[in-house]
């Protein structure tokens, strides 16, 4: 395993304890409203600061983005980006669906990869050149040549409501072609589910790079593909994407042009 996975995995374990303590004591929470329909908890903050603590023992001149904490200046070649509970709101309901998400990127390229989800203990890891891994046994994303029975994931533009007219058609056509479309509340976990098969695909916008940075290189070393919605190669900056098997995602964009 390289290092900095094996740094990265007990980061994501160790803010994995900081969620499952606070998941059994959510009448505790104090909720914070970042904006409309966006929430924040202490606990999503502690998480975050847990996995910096962690990464900072062995690499402490590394830089940091995460979604709570902004960026910490570091070394400009090695940054690592988190999403400390991807699926906040699901952890305030009580739905135990949401996860850590964790990625390194270096010079520019991400190179190593943990999507961990602490309710069933569930460890999706990639690096670099060296495929995708469930609890340390290889995944590939599902066979699927068309769109005839699939199960995809989505998330709905509940940040900014006002996006739904351009979102509705789009899902329409999708979902008229697809075996059915879901949406879990947690970006993260998709993707990993993508990269695992369980998922046959997964198309969504307003998406920013810790949602999707560890999800795009595990979904790759599964012998997947991501793409914008009009077929381009940095989804992550453009801030939507397209993961499924080649053939799946040739057709998801036919749809969504």
């Amino acid at each position: 395993m390289h290092p900095m996975l094996n740094i990265a995995i007990r980061a994501a374990r160790s803010a994995g304890n900081v969620i499952t303590r606070g998941f059994e004591n959510r009448d505790d929470l104090a909720i914070n409203a970042k904006s409309d329909n966006v929430f924040s908890t202490k606990i999503d903050k502690d998480a975050e600061q847990a996995i910096i603590e962690k990464i900072k023992q062995s690499y402490p001149d590394h830089s940091f983005v995460g979604e709570e904490g902004g960026i910490v200046e570091g070394d400009a070649d090695f940054k690592w980006i988190i999403d400390p509970l991807d699926g906040t709101t699901n952890f305030i309901k009580g739905i135990p669906h949401f996860s850590v998400s964790i990625a390194l990127m270096h010079k520019g390229r991400i190179d190593q990869a943990v999507i961990f989800d602490p309710i069933r203990g569930d460890l999706f890891t990639a690096s670099k050149g060296n495929g995708a891994q469930l609890n340390g046994y290889k995944i590939r994303v599902s066979k699927n040549k068309d769109l005839h029975g699939t199960i995809l994931g989505t998330c709905l533009p509940y940040k900014n409501k006002a996006d739904l007219a351009d979102y509705l058609p789009r899902f329409t056509r999708i979902f008229a072609q697809s075996g059915d479309v879901r949406r879990s509340g947690s970006v993260a976990l998709d993707l990993a589910y993508v990269a695992a098969g369980k998922l046959d695909g997964y198309f969504a916008s307003d998406l920013k790079p810790w949602d999707v940075a560890a999800g795009d290189l595990i979904i790759r070393e599964a012998g997947g593909l991501i793409t914008d919605y009009a077929g381009g190669n940095d989804p992550m900056h453009k801030g939507e994407m397209v993961a499924a098997n080649p053939r799946v995602v040739q057709q998801l964009v036919k749809l969504l042009k």
